[in-house]
């Protein structure tokens, strides 16, 4: 969830009254925020930097308030306020109107073909006559460092760009270049630069250098310029210096250049619409003309208003509440949904602003009503369908083998699931290509490249992190590997594996031959050829030659073990022989371990039973826990056979 830093003071102010800690805490549980933090900003240096780099900070009392991910329009003190406001009835819901200009033509943003190799998208709008104030500035510069990092993905779906008109002409060029072909004076520097210098310059730059690798690797960087060659930005990097708005400013243009097009629509809306009461015609934005390569031409900001209906029966029912249809109405007027009833029995129609694109189904309407009502004043009920919950086999075998591996005198070690192409491939002797192993497309680490096919690798480096400890080092861990898998709809299906080492200045073999054998003795497989397992010698580059054997259940193979070859073993930085047990669990439970464990699950109602009688259990072989006898004590009578649960 974002967090919102406002001010109390400023905050309190606009909202036109002051409250206690403890009253805005639960005004913003009452309207689904939460305010996570009350400090200071010389209280957040002392506590990151130390108390001398604190000293001659602010200590005006802010408040940390975390904001649903979905709510763009509370990222800033302009959007909550007004929030909170109509919320408590205070003030009606602004209507948001896009005008053409008074005096002048639309200002126009013409996008060329050469985009379409970058980012191909624009949209643009005007803020006239806007007033800014120190506080006013701060909150506008920080709503889009917050959308940047929330909707538009750290830059990588939409950059917004915000300008002073007046130091600027239109129409204005949005094209792409060759890096050395484009050159400015970017935000707060004293020289011009190539593109290609700046992306050099902005390697080290703590902020920008996260986002370099959006265009780094282009043929063309895109870039906007004025009808006098003057460059306004570089997206997504940064802006040009000559265009910087400041609190002297009074018209912006904004524009938003972006690879999705329905988020730069969002994006432009969220802007203007949160900033234009500031404007001297409150909440207008005037318009402007964005001009497609095609001759397409479109007008922003959208500023789309949209009705839904849906019925109050429909909410009432979802929410567990019956309220009247003109309450229902009331509620979701106060969620700036404005609402009212159509007449035609219990429907209603819901007007949705252009300051809330998260609303995109009746559900979404639904949740505002539940949160305009009072999560607390919803009446807790008994659930009318009993269900039986169950653990997945998998995971109840895992548990029961880690009990017992633990007490054979192994110790349960927890890795990563992913890991580098060099732990699975090189290191164990392999071919990357012969692993079926899952790439991640942006890795951010050469750790971190694939998802691991093997739980071998992550044990020894285990081992060698902790090679100061005492020999033996016993290690084992059972958790998942990903395999590629083409049956699959996502391509690929986890793998429950179970892996076992023993470290130590002879190679052990016996002992990890022993553990594969009381696992087996758990797992209740006999010795035997055909109906049981057996071990056969296998070659395997992992493995030392001639010491490696292969696992077969019931004729089919379900690991390896074996001693462990030298050259992987000094791979892994370790200098003492090391023998290993690696093996699937999955075909010991008989089905897939995505199958759910419905077989004891009882189906039919026993009249063996009374219902809240001994053990409350209505159903044969079923065994009632604490949360079950809690639900019948709840229960008058023998639920009928009508109910779902007894027909399933």
């Amino acid at each position: 969830m974002p967090t919102v830093g406002v001010k109390r003071d400023i905050l309190f102010s606009a909202l036109g009254r002051s409250y206690t800690d403890e009253e805005f805490d639960e005004l913003c549980f009452e309207f689904g925020l939460e305010l996570d933090e009350i400090t200071s900003e010389k209280e957040i240096i002392s506590r990151e930097q130390g108390d001398s780099k604190a000293s001659g900070a602010s200590d005006v009392i802010l408040y940390k308030i975390d904001v649903p991910a979905n709510r763009y329009d509370l990222l800033c003190l302009e959007g909550l306020v007004r929030g909170l406001q109509v919320f408590k009835n205070k003030l009606e819901a602004p209507r948001y109107s896009r005008v053409s200009p008074t005096t002048g033509e639309v200002q126009r943003l013409i996008i060329t073909k050469e985009t379409a190799a970058v980012r191909p998208h624009a949209v643009a709008a005007v803020l006239r006559n806007i007033t800014f104030t120190k506080e006013r500035y701060d909150s506008f510069i920080e709503l889009q460092e917050k959308l940047h990092q929330n909707v538009c993905r750290k830059r990588s779906l939409v950059a917004i760009g915000t300008h002073d008109l007046d130091t600027i002409s239109g129409p204005f060029t949005y094209t792409a270049k060759p890096p050395g072909d484009i050159s400015f004076k970017p935000l707060n520097q004293n020289k011009e630069y190539t593109a290609s210098q700046l992306m050099s310059l902005y390697k080290t730059d703590s902020h920008l250098r996260h986002y370099l690798h959006i265009i780094e690797d282009k043929p063309v960087y895109p870039v906007i310029y004025d009808s006098n060659g003057v460059v306004l930005s570089m997206p997504p990097i940064i802006n040009g210096d000559h265009s910087k708005i400041s609190l002297t400013t009074k018209n912006v243009f904004i524009e938003c250049t972006a690879t999705d097009l329905t988020k730069a629509k969002i994006v432009l809306d969220v802007m203007v619409t949160m900033f234009s009461q500031y404007c001297s015609r409150p909440f207008t934005v005037e318009e402007a003309e964005v001009v497609y390569p095609d001759g397409k031409t479109c007008i922003y900001p959208e500023l789309a208003y949209r009705k839904e209906k849906l019925t109050s029966e429909f909410i009432n029912r979802k929410v567990g509440i019956s309220e009247p249809t003109e309450k229902i109405a009331q509620l979701l007027t106060r969620m700036c949904l404005l609402s009212q009833p159509t007449g035609a029995g219990d429907e209603i129609e819901v007007e949705i602003p252009p300051t809330r694109p998260d609303v995109i189904h009746a559900c979404d309407i639904m949740e505002d009503a539940a949160i305009a009502y009072g999560f607390n004043n919803i009446t807790r009920t008994t659930p009318r369908t009993y269900t039986v919950a169950n653990q997945f086999p998998i995971n109840k075998l895992t548990e029961l083998l880690r009990q017992d591996l633990a007490a054979a005198g192994f110790t349960e070690a927890l890795n990563f699931a992913l890991c580098s192409q060099e732990d699975i491939a090189d290191k164990l002797g392999k071919k990357i290509s012969d692993t079926r192993a899952v790439h991640i497309s942006n890795p951010k680490t050469a750790e971190f490249q694939v998802a691991r096919t093997s739980l071998l690798p992550g044990l020894l480096k285990t081992v060698a992190a902790n090679r100061k400890m005492p020999l033996p080092l016993k290690l084992f861990e059972i958790s998942d590997v990903v395999l590629k898998d083409e049956t699959k709809d996502v391509g690929a299906r986890n793998s429950r594996r179970f892996c076992a080492i023993y470290y130590n200045k002879s190679p052990g073999f016996e002992v990890i031959h022993g553990l594969l054998d009381r696992t087996m003795q758990l797992l209740e497989v006999k010795a035997a050829r055909e109906q049981g397992y057996h071990i056969q010698a296998a070659d395997d580059s992992t493995f030392f030659p001639g010491r490696c054997a292969e696992i077969f259940v019931h004729g089919k193979s379900v690991g390896r073990l074996g001693v462990l070859h030298p050259d992987v073993i000094s791979r892994f930085e370790l200098s003492m022989p090391c023998s290993a047990l690696e093996m699937d669990i999955e075909p010991f439970l008989g089905h897939t371990a995505e199958a759910l464990l419905t077989h004891d699950v009882p189906m039919r109602e026993s009249i063996k039973h009374s219902l809240p009688r001994q053990d409350k259990s209505y159903m044969e072989g079923f065994e009632a826990s604490q949360a079950d006898a809690a639900v019948f004590d709840a229960i008058p009578s023998t639920p009928t056979q009508t109910l779902q649960h007894l027909w399933r």
